[in-house]
Parts: C-alpha cells; structure tokens; sequence
C-alpha cells in the first residue's frame, strides 16, 4: 500500500482502511487530487460534517476557511506527537509545547502541547475532539493535545476564523478539531524510534489500534492505546555551555544604559555578558573588598569583570567601565542561563475505546472513554542565584585574609552574591491525568417529508494535575543558615531561635559541598507543591436539516442547546500558601517559628490554595440560503448563525456570523467571505485565581497623601465579563480547473478586532486610575483607611486591553500524475501567512499601542511559511520540507540609532543600537519503504541542516525557533 508522505496540504481525500470509507474533504476546502484519482467513496451517508458550520448537508460550502490535515500528512512528518504537525501550520502561532515554559518554576503549564491560532494565545483557540470540547489541562481552560487518542486520528480541521456562533467561547481565533476513525476495522500499529545529532532527546513511540464489528455490523468496537517518551534536552553547565556540546548560547542581553539624553542608544544589544552582582562560588559586590570572588575552594581571588572594569568599592556596587548591572567578557563561569532545560522531558500514556451500537439504520447510540497520563520534567535554571545578600565578616567560614582586610578596611560586614552552584538544582515535574467519559446518541430521522440529522451528548471530564518542584530554597532557612557564628568551638547558625528548629550552617564562600543535613535544612527533600483538579460537565443537543427546497437548492438549517459547568480546586503546601485547614503543618512541612505563616516561604513555586466554578446554558440556530443556481451566473449560498449565552458570572451575551460562498461560473473558482461576532469568556483562572499575598510597607494614600502599611492581594475577578471580537475574512479558491489539473489555490484576507481583553494591573496603577477617575471599577479593588482591617489593594485583572490584527492567508497546491512518464505522484504544496499588523493597546493612559507583528522575540514574524514536495508510488515516498519565517526584531518600539544621532529615549519609544532579529530557514527530509501492502517502514529527519536559533536576549525564543537542532526518526507502521 503507497502512503503519500506529503505534510499539510490543505485538503486530502484518504486510500480507506479495509471495510472503511475514505475521508471525505469538506466543501470550500481546496482538494489538490484530480477527480479521476480519488477514491470511490462508500458508506451509509453522503453528508460531510464542516467543522466551520454545524450544517450537515451534501454540497454545503461553508464561507470560513478550513485547512484540513489527514492522516498521510501526519504519518509523513512522523512526530512523537501529532501537536508538532499541526503547530507547524502558518496560521498557527504561539502555540506551547515541550519546548516552551521551560524556563519557569511556578506558572504550572510546562510541557502542555497547546494550540493558538493567529498569535492570539491558546486561550483564545477552541480545541475540540470529534467536535466536543475537552475538559481543560490547567485552570486557564486550555487543552492538552498530548492527552488525545493520537493513532485513531483521521483528520484535523484548522478552522481560520471566529467560530463562536457556532461552537461557543474561545473559538475567537479559531476552531482546531481532531476527527477520530469511529469505525476502524482490522489491527494498526505504530513503532518509531529517535534521537537528536547531539544524542540527546531520544524518542520512543509505541501505538496499536484495533477495531471490529459485530451483530451484522451492528455493534462497532474500537480501543487505542500508546505509549511515548521524549528525554527532552537537559542543561548545561554553568557559563557559557549548553547541553550535548551545542554552541550556539552567547549569553545575549538588552542593556539598559541608564542613560536617555546623551545622544547615545538607551539600550544595547550586547554578547557575552555577565551580572557584576554574582558569580559561581561567590563575590563581593560593595565597599572596600568589591571584587573580591572566592574560587571551588574557597580561596579569595580578584575577580575578572570584563570591559576592563575595574571596582569603584563605593557602597553602591557599581563598577567603572562597565554599564550599570553588567560587564561584558571576562569571567563569565558564574552565569546561569545555560543551566534551562532547552526541552522538557515528556511521557505519554494513553488509553482510548468506543463502542457504539446502530439501534436502526443510520442510528447510533456509543460511549468512548478516554483515559492519559502525561508526566513533564525540566529544570528552569541552574542554581538559585542570590545577589544582594549581607554577610558578616565575623562569619567563621571565611578566609582569614579577608577578615583581616575587613578589619583593615574598618567594616563588619559586606554586600555578597552568589550563584549558589553548591546547592541541587531546581527540578520541575508535572503529572496530569486525564479521566473523560462520553456517552451519546447521534443518526438521522425523517421527519416531515425529509431527513434531520442529530447529534446529542453527554460528557464528564477530569484532569488531575500535580506539580512538584524539588531542589528548591527555603529562603528564610537560607537566609538563616548563611549567617554563621562560632559557638563552644563550633560553627553554627548565628540565631539560636534557628538552631532550636534545625538550622545547619553552609559554607558559601567557595564550592565545598554542604552536609546532607544542612542541603535537607535549606532545600528540603519535600518542596513546593500543587495538587488541582478540574471537571468539565457538557450536555450538547444538536439538529441539523434541509426542511425546504428553494428556487435554488434547498434551505439548510441547524440549532440545538449547550450546558457546560466548569469547576477547579487548588491546594498547595502550608510553606508556599500558608498554614491553614487546607495546608496544615504536617511531617512533611512540619512548625516552623522561624518561616512566615502567611506563605510565600520558598525561592520559587509559592502556589496557593482556591477554588472556583461557572455554569454556562447557550442555545444557537443557523441557516444555509442557497440564493443562486445558474449555469450562467454560478451556484451561490448565504451562510448566518446567531448563539445566545447566558455566563452565571457575567450574564448574557450574543454571538453572530453571517457569510456567504459563490462557485463562480469559471471553473473551480469560489469566492467567499464572512464577518462574525465572537467572545470568549474569562476563564477559572481570571475569575477565581488563587490569592497571593504580600505586603506593601510604604503604599501611597493619594486621598490623603500619606504612606500607609497595605495589605496586596492577588486574586482573581468575578466581575470580569466576556472578550468580544469582530473577526472578518475574504478570499477565494481556486480548485482542479480545467486547464491544470492537480492544480489548487486560495487567498484569504482576515482581520480581527478583540475589544475588554482581560488584563492585569498592578497596585499601583488600580489606585492611580481609581483617585484620577479614568477607571471607576477599580475604586472597589483598594480600601487605604480601612478602620475595620488592615488596608489592602486587590490586584485583579479587568477588562481594559485590545487586539487589533489583520493579514492573509495563501494555499496552493499541484500534483503531477506519472511525472515524466514514471509510476506514481509528484506533489508541491506550500501555506502562507503574512501578518500585517498584530496591535496591542493595553488601555492605560500614558501607553501607546504596541505593534507586534514582525517581533521574532515573540511569536508573529511577518511571514510564515511552510512547504512541502513530495512523490510517492506504490513502493516508496520521499519528503522534503521547508519551514521558514521573515527577519524581524527584538521590539517594534524601540528606535534604532548611532552615538550622537540618537533621539530622547522615552518609555514608549526608547532608543536601541541594534533591534534586528533574524528569520530562519529549516529543511526536513523523509520517505517511506513499503515492505508488504500492510509493512512499511520510514525515515524523517527534521532540521537537516541544524540551523542554530537566532540570538536572543532572553536565552532563546522555542516559539519560532529550533533549538533542539538536527532530530532523527525511524519507525515501522502495519495496518492488517
């Protein structure tokens, strides 16, 4: 059996599995296989589900367009996990993964393979299993495609549009549905090994599928299960080494001069640079002794700035030559970016059955069950570097040439950073499971004279997720055990309230190794944690029909009714929340005196407890009005749909679409265009986020003019209301003319307006716009004379932020038959997007928006583009690819310019000596062996020329680049 390895296309028709339809291409999607070469397509029904519509109607064309992925191009990119394949699409942009969210401690989303179309985030995308929703991954509500039955996928519907009227919140930037193969018959399976150049991130990838029918074909089963392991891509040492001997980290960074009127850059993009407030073992950062640093044995030495900076020994630490905070060259050992794992390490375990039961003819009752465990790791920077720290020259632990030098310089005491390398190093793991049960009931009844399709569902998920972080600072045991004394001949903590609870001293002046006791006081085996929970409760009931015939083809019409309940609960530990009936004091975070009680006790990972739910009751109708059906002037339809939502936090809300599709009388060409209302609705965590509190010692009372002691809480929102978007597109296709076929292309204009985007504020600013009467909702956040309580200032997110982005889309697509007289195909796809503009205006005063288009430091270059050349026959295929996104920069805002030509550097618009950022060009190769018509074995090789990722001011940007460089991948595939 020939697989066409090709990746991306924009519509495939399927060679069927045994006893199995092919998949069909919805109307309006481009299909680049000339009508002679497709399959004969079998089955009991001719109707195609569009998942941009919820009509369900033979020769229905929906207006928005859809790019559809089958299952040849999710073989032929052969990825561990089929989010990969789709991310890689133009219009997806943002998209998560195991590559992003490395870097962070405590945000609780690493390793989540979530999607975001049009660089709108994936809060802002529906992502759907066989056109139900998913329960949420984390409280944000996005979704984990990890989780999904990945071998039983039969195609994906990207729907490039706002889909809300339809499906509901979040489908303002778009809809990503995964259709599953329902009526799989036979035995599929899957093996597939990988490894990186640098023989690290080794893959492993086991899936089986079977299916069977039973009782005349009455009773269809169908059970999937995988299992997959990604080591991911650990650290690097600390410096300038990455991981696997890579050599791309240059250790970028956007240097602040300080600076705005000297007629030099504010700013500057510079390699090599390291912070003068710490190093590896330790340095002196102030005073008399600055620049002193302390080597792995502790002995003191004169530490090598770089730019020839030499120490000012002033009380403010600054150092001459340098800029303000940084040096660049010279000892460089102490940094610590290399230390982040450049992709998590990731397991998957998923589990997948339906069975359903035809109680009559083109009737269905089922059930599916689907149950995964996807378990993450990484480690988010080396050490637990700690500037800014005093220490005592009396500390037994330090050289007596530096005591005597203190005693000569006449202080007691000294400012001192460290990188802390004698410590662990932080470890992140995530463990979510998934429990999600459907039932449902779906087929077609005649009614009246003619045939409506139904579609009813009941679903329940869970996900249980748990975060652990290890290897993490106690900061107050810390801070307590670097403070060292001599007492009765030995070294001990310099508190004795600390000693009484356990505190062992450590030696930060060098790099021996503490004891096993005194590593368990100030980085305790048992360290931050977050234990949630989440449930999703739906109830769908869908109908669909064509109840009249019109003068030009029948009236199509769908409605039905939603119920979505969602709910979360969160809980931590008593030394990261705070101690209460929630997080009590245990064995494990027993009473301590000497921690806060309040919480906020570690160096990272302070998760808190809460809880929070919303029910949501919608109901939506839509019409297809064929209008015109000539074989002068063409056939032509009017697509509308309107959704009532009433949100038990925020009240009722309207969504619309109104469209249309016109199949011009020049062969193949359709044009179409569509405008629609969207929402999307505040999520759990917008609304009830776990509170967070610090204290604000000296808060301004504007009222009164005085600083006042105030309590900060950061908590959620229960007044937020729905994010509202105009989404607009129009474009045409062009498919399989005369005059070329194989021949496929369309272009799509889109813009997007999203107005009250949920944004944060801080302290500060909800007090400014409340006194200043810009913002009135925010009066209620703070009270500063509070007479019945302390003060405090509720930081929350409000409706205040918008988007504005616009671009176009561009298909194409060409498949040679028997190319120059051999057997087989010869195809060339290719998708484009090119963003024109992606504007951000966060609604304060003294802002301007922000244009993020073209900012590679983010994840919406300019263009985007993705293309693929294939040719299969019935014995092998070969593959390549080639991925590329345009030059941008650093920032949109910043103003390049030369010393002495430089403008006044303001915070809107400060100036920069180099803001460019460079695009990236990515070749992959692959192909296929077809040992028997059910045996083939394959190849891919993605990266093929291990382009290294651009340098970044922050590391590297996993979002648009590979920085993971050259991966192989083999594998075998059967299908009996």
């Amino acid at each position: 059996m020939s697989t066409t390895a090709a990746f991306a296309q924009v519509a495939t028709t399927e060679t069927p599995a045994p006893n199995q339809p092919a998949a069909q291409v919805p109307p309006g999607a481009i299909d680049p296989t000339p009508p002679d070469s497709a399959e004969p397509t079998t089955g009991s029904s001719d109707d195609i589900v569009v998942t941009g519509s919820r009509i369900v109607s033979n020769g229905f064309a929906a207006p928005t367009p859809t790019t559809v992925i089958g299952t040849a191009q999710i073989q032929g990119n052969a990825q561990p996990n089929v989010f990969t394949t789709i991310a890689q699409l133009p219009s997806l942009q943002g998209s998560s993964g195991s590559a992003t969210n490395t870097f962070s401690t405590s945000s609780g989303q690493q390793g989540l393979s979530s999607l975001s179309l049009r660089g709108l985030g994936p809060i802002r995308t529906l992502t759907l299993l066989d056109g139900q929703r998913v329960v949420g991954a984390y409280y944000t509500g996005v979704t984990d495609v990890s989780q999904f039955p990945q071998l039983l996928i039969q195609r994906v519907d990207v729907v490039n549009g706002g889909a809300s009227a339809s499906y509901g919140s979040d489908a303002v930037g778009g809809v990503v549905n995964f259709i599953t193969d329902t009526r799989f018959t036979g035995i599929k399976g899957n093996v597939q090994g990988g490894i990186t150049t640098y023989g690290d991130n080794e893959q492993g990838l086991i899936q089986l599928a079977a299916g069977h029918s039973f009782l005349n074909n009455r009773l269809h089963v169908v059970a999937s299960g995988e299992y997959a392991k990604e080591a991911g891509v650990g650290p690097g040492d600390f410096g300038l080494d990455l991981a696997g001997g890579r050599t791309w980290f240059t250790q970028t960074s956007l240097v602040n001069r300080n600076v705005v009127n000297d007629g030099s850059p504010q700013y500057l993009l510079l390699d090599n640079v390291q912070s003068t407030g710490f190093t590896k073992y330790g340095l002196i950062t102030a005073g008399p002794l600055q620049g002193t640093a302390f080597d792995k044995n502790g002995q003191p030495f004169a530490f090598n700035y770089g730019s020839n900076g030499t120490p000012s020994r002033n009380a403010a630490g600054t150092v001459n030559g340098c800029y303000p905070g940084f040096c660049v060259g010279g000892d460089t050992s102490g940094n610590i970016d290399t230390g982040r794992s450049l992709q998590s390490a990731i397991q998957r375990v998923v589990g997948y059955g339906r069975i359903g039961y035809d109680f009559a003819d083109d009737n269905e009752i089922y059930a599916t069950i689907n149950v995964a465990q996807v378990k993450t790791n990484n480690q988010p920077t080396n050490g637990a570097n700690r500037p800014g720290l005093t220490l005592q020259c009396a500390n037994p632990y330090l050289p007596a040439s530096v005591r005597a030098a203190c005693a000569t310089a006449g202080i007691t005491s000294f400012q001192y950073g460290t990188s802390n390398a004698i410590l662990p190093n932080t470890k992140v793991f995530t463990d979510r499971r998934q429990y999600r049960y459907v039932v449902g009931a779906k087929g077609k009844v005649l009614i009246g004279g003619s045939k409506w399709t139904y579609d009813a569902y009941y679903e329940r998920g869970i996900n249980n997720i748990a975060v652990d972080v290890n290897n993490v600072l106690l900061t107050p045991h810390f801070n307590q055990a670097i403070q060292a004394v001599e007492l009765n001949g030995a070294i001990v903590c310099a508190s004795a309230v600390a000693r009484a609870n356990g505190c062992q001293p450590i030696n930060i002046f060098g790099g021996a190794e503490p004891s096993a006791s005194a590593k368990e006081y100030v980085s305790p085996a048992k360290g931050p944690l977050q234990r949630m929970r989440l449930t999703q409760d739906v109830v769908s009931v869908n109908f669909s029909g064509s109840p009249i015939d019109l003068w030009a083809g029948p009236l199509a019409v769908a409605f039905g009714g939603e119920y979505r309940k969602e709910y979360y609960t969160v809980r931590a530990d008593a030394y990261g929340a705070g101690v209460s009936s929630i997080s009590p004091n245990t064995a494990d975070y027993p009473a301590d005196p000497t921690l806060l009680a309040a919480g906020n006790n570690w160096y990272a990972g302070n998760y808190k407890n809460g809880n929070g739910a919303f029910d949501v009751k919608e109901a939506y109708a839509e019409l297809d009005l064929p209008i015109l059906n000539s074989e002068t002037l063409g056939r032509a339809n009017i697509n509308g749909a309107a959704r009532v939502t009433e949100y038990s936090t925020s009240g009722t809300a309207w969504t619309w679409k109104v469209g249309g599709t016109w199949d011009t009388p020049i062969q193949g060409l359709r044009l179409r265009a569509v405008t629609s209302r969207d929402v999307r609705a505040p999520n759990l965590s917008e609304l009830f986020a776990a509170p967070v509190t610090t204290t604000l010692p000296n808060f301004l009372d504007p009222v009164r003019n005085v600083n006042v002691v105030a309590i900060q809480n950061a908590v959620g929102n229960p007044n937020l209301t729905p994010e509202i978007a105009r989404n607009t597109s129009f474009g045409a296709v062009l498919s399989n003319p005369s005059w070329l076929p194989g021949f496929s292309v369309s272009f799509d204009y889109y813009k997007i307006n999203i107005r009250d985007v949920v944004s944060s504020l801080g302290a500060g600013q909800i007090v400014d716009l409340c006194f200043r009467n810009i913002l009135p909702e925010t009066c209620s956040a703070y009270n500063l004379n509070n007479q019945d309580g302390p003060n405090f200032v509720n930081v929350q997110s409000f409706n205040l932020a918008s988007i504005k982005t616009s671009g176009f889309d561009i298909e194409a697509s060409y498949r040679w038959q028997r190319p120059l007289g051999l057997p087989g195909n010869f195809t060339v796809r290719g998708l484009a997007t090119h963003i024109q503009e992606y504007i951000t205006d966060t609604g304060l005063p003294g802002t301007i928006p922000s244009e993020g288009a073209g900012v590679n430091l983010g994840s919406t270059p300019k263009w985007k583009w993705l293309a693929v050349q294939t040719y299969d026959n019935d014995q092998f295929s070969l593959l390549v690819q080639e991925r590329w996104f345009s030059d941008g920069t650093i920032g949109q805002q910043y103003v390049v310019c030369s010393p002495g030509t430089c403008p006044l550097s303001t915070p809107n618009e400060p100036t920069v000596d180099n803001r460019f950022m460079p695009g990236s060009f990515y070749i992959d190769i692959g192909g296929t062996y077809n040992f028997t018509k059910k045996v083939s074995g394959y190849f891919k090789v993605d990266n093929l020329f291990d382009k290294d990722p651009a340098r970044s001011p922050f590391n590297a940007n996993p979002a648009l680049y590979d920085i993971v460089g050259r991966t192989y991948r083999v594998g075998v595939r059967f299908n009996f």
